[in-house]
């Protein structure tokens, strides 16, 4: 065959094999058996592999996988993937509902979806075409995983008009983004399951946990195999021609993209109430799981007059059906003991299946918690599953309590290294004091240190430190950086050999540029989390300053209150802390802030703005002290005296209608810094 007999024939079988694919994954009608499908694929590839210059991104064929991803790019949401705000009774819906009817005036309609319990993902097209696909992460940016997610037959690789066919319809925008949730049907699941039984393998937990773990398989060819599927739920772009959000849907079903029937517009809060009641009840003979009912005003207008809060919409809420619960024995309560410290209490119960699976184990989480269940060895518990993944013992069956049951006696002392325990007065834990004796705590301070959100050192597992810190060659997380002077010794471990510790030092070396936020994250000092830390390392700029801060100073930082200062004066008093981070910066480990120092000059005399939104290189603080340090004011409403509108992502849609209306000039971050650069 010649290159153009090829080049028609690839497109002829694209084209049917879409054309089936969308009517198998989508639209639930297939029109040719599997095995015809696979015949047309197989002709398809082995065509591509004779010419591979015809192979194109969007062939069918990339989604039987075969491509190696080593690594998934963190990207930023271009908008934010904001959480929903969880309500779990019918009075906190009609709260909701009223304070939509205050925000808004006029008809208000509902659009009620389900729930799906899979993975947040966000898909973005361009000319028709998937361009990437990104995870929900931490909501302000995900990870890249558009080689996998192209194969999920449910994701269009390739859009087409809805004119054509004869649907009619609006035209999709040259861009936009489409978001959805990733899931495993319970059929897929267990025979998934079925296949690691009888291998001996260890069996997947749930289905979410498997989504999740399959979407960052470096294999792509393996995802395919797993069978993931895909519903879409919301569209954003800047130029979507919809009014409201159920007609978007609709418009969205159109183009190929797979949104469920699952849905159903409601004029009142009854119409939503009979959908929730309708799916409690139905939900097992759903062939996936849903933890509830999403609930969102349906108008763009009436979303875009609500706006946010700093974490989430306030034009849509999730309603959470009530956990199932289980009762079983208790066996036993052991103490596990964590990085900082703190220990936690783990009833050990009589194995008993829950939401699919089988609990052995669950939380009590502290002395306060089982001293209100007055929950004791020998009890009948009632366990349910928080967010539906962690267990946990919610009651006791007291008509079965044994007569020999003994009142639980809360342990004083360390179960790993015997100290005598300590609890704050404020503290809901107690905490083990000896952080630098504490086996447990020497180990998990490490495994955060290495973790990937920290100094991100791949090839410093859980398991590679546990046998690092027994062989003696790691007693504390500086002990890391010393590790090339035993490169000999670590190649005669069994299991490491040359290149393993190649790959381990190379990533030891590679972390001394990982941004100083990061390392102060890394240090693991208790109430310091990932956002403080980057407050922290953005306000006070180095290791020293914040080392040297009193703790007024400390909670004159945004966000720093009492506890977390009393942390850091804590953490920095201790003279082997201070070492610590000595030996560190001797390494090399960057303890400076590099990001843009806001300049001082008179260049904004005579201007006035007004700051609104959520801001990514510089705080909304560092943007208003810069305001003034460069001779401006700073008015906290828009008015016709207003010079210019600060906008970041998230703002008050008030201000934005106000500054529009009194043209007021709209500038981001970018353009601020400009003006003082």
């Amino acid at each position: 065959m010649i290159k153009d007999q090829a080049k028609k024939k690839i497109e002829q079988l694209s084209k049917e094999l879409e054309e089936h694919n969308y009517k198998y994954y989508v639209l639930a009608k297939p029109s040719i058996s599997d095995y015809d499908f696979d015949m047309k694929l197989e002709e398809l590839v082995k065509l591509e592999k004779e010419f591979p210059e015809l192979l194109l991104s969007d062939s069918p064929s990339q989604r039987v996988g075969g491509m190696i991803t080593k690594e998934f790019k963190a990207i930023k949401h271009e908008y934010a993937f904001l959480s929903l705000s969880n309500s779990y009774s019918k009075d906190d819906l009609k709260d909701f509902d009223e304070r939509v009817r205050k925000g808004v005036a006029g008809q208000i309609e509902y659009v009620c979806e389900l729930k799906y319990d899979g993975v947040a993902i966000g898909l973005k097209y361009e000319n028709g075409k998937l361009v990437q696909a990104v995870t929900r992460g931490d909501g302000e940016q995900g990870d890249e995983i558009t080689t996998n997610a192209k194969t999920i037959r449910a994701v269009p690789l390739r859009l087409s008009p809805p004119s054509k066919g004869g649907q009619g319809g609006f035209s999709f925008p040259d861009k936009f983004e489409i978001r959805g949730e990733v899931f495993m049907t319970r059929k897929t699941f267990d025979a998934i399951n079925k296949e690691k039984a009888e291998a001996g393998d260890a069996l997947l937990a749930n289905p979410r946990n498997s989504t999740a773990g399959t979407l960052k398989m470096q294999d792509s060819a393996e995802v395919a195999r797993r069978k993931l599927d895909c519903f879409m739920y919301m569209l954003y772009g800047k130029e979507l021609p919809f009014k409201n959000h159920y007609e978007s849907l609709k418009e969205a079903k159109k183009w190929g993209f797979k949104v469920p029937d699952y849905i159903s517009k409601c004029k009142t809060l009854d119409d939503v109430f009979e959908f929730i009641d309708i799916w409690d009840k139905d939900r097992h003979k759903l062939p996936f799981d849903i933890d509830g009912v999403v609930i969102k005003v349906n108008s763009y207008e009436q979303q875009k007059v609500l706006g946010f809060t700093a974490k989430s919409p306030r034009w849509a809420i999730a309603y959470k059906f009530k956990t199932e619960t289980a009762s079983t024995i208790l066996e036993e309560i052991t103490y596990q003991v964590g990085r900082t410290g703190a220990i936690t209490p783990v009833a050990n119960l009589k194995p008993v299946k829950l939401g699919g699976t089988t609990v052995k184990r669950a939380s009590l989480h502290n002395a306060d918690i089982i001293e209100k269940l007055d929950v004791r060895v020998g009890d009948t518990v009632y366990v349910e599953k928080g967010g539906e993944i962690i267990p946990k013992i919610v009651g006791v069956d007291l008509k079965k309590r044994p007569s020999n049951a003994h009142k639980t006696k809360y342990i004083s002392e360390c179960p790993e290294c015997g100290t005598e325990l300590v609890r704050g007065e404020d503290e809901a834990n107690h905490y083990c004091p000896n952080e630098w004796g504490c086996p447990p705590q020497i180990k998990g301070k490490m495994s955060h240190f290495t973790s990937r959100k920290a100094m991100n050192i791949d090839s410093l597992g859980e398991e590679t430190i546990e046998m690092l810190y027994e062989k003696g060659f790691v007693k504390n997380i500086a002990d890391i950086y010393e590790l090339k002077k035993y490169k000999e010794e670590l190649m005669n471990i069994e299991r490491m050999g040359e290149k393993s510790v190649s790959n381990l030092l190379a990533g030891i070396e590679e972390s001394k540029q990982v941004p100083f936020e990061r390392v102060l994250y890394a240090l693991g000092i208790r109430h310091v989390g990932e956002t403080l830390a980057k407050k922290l390392a953005r306000q006070l700029r180095d290791i020293d300053s914040i080392m040297d801060a009193t703790e007024e100073q400390l909670t004159a930082t945004n966000d720093v209150g009492g506890q977390v200062a009393k942390s850091l004066i804590d953490f920095f008093s201790e003279k082997k802390n201070i070492e610590l981070v000595q030996r560190l910066k001797k390494y090399g480990l960057q303890f400076e802030s590099q990001t843009t120092q806001l300049t001082q000059s008179t260049k904004l005399t005579g201007l006035t703005f007004v700051v609104s939104g959520v801001f990514t290189k510089f705080s909304r603080d560092d943007l208003k002290a810069a305001i003034e340090q460069n001779g401006g004011k700073v008015a906290g409403s828009v008015s016709g005296k207003t010079s210019y509108l600060l906008a970041g992502e998230n703002m008050g849609p008030e201000k934005l209608k106000k500054a529009e209306k009194l043209g007021v000039k709209i500038i981001d971050e970018n353009e601020f810094g400009e003006m003082i650069k």
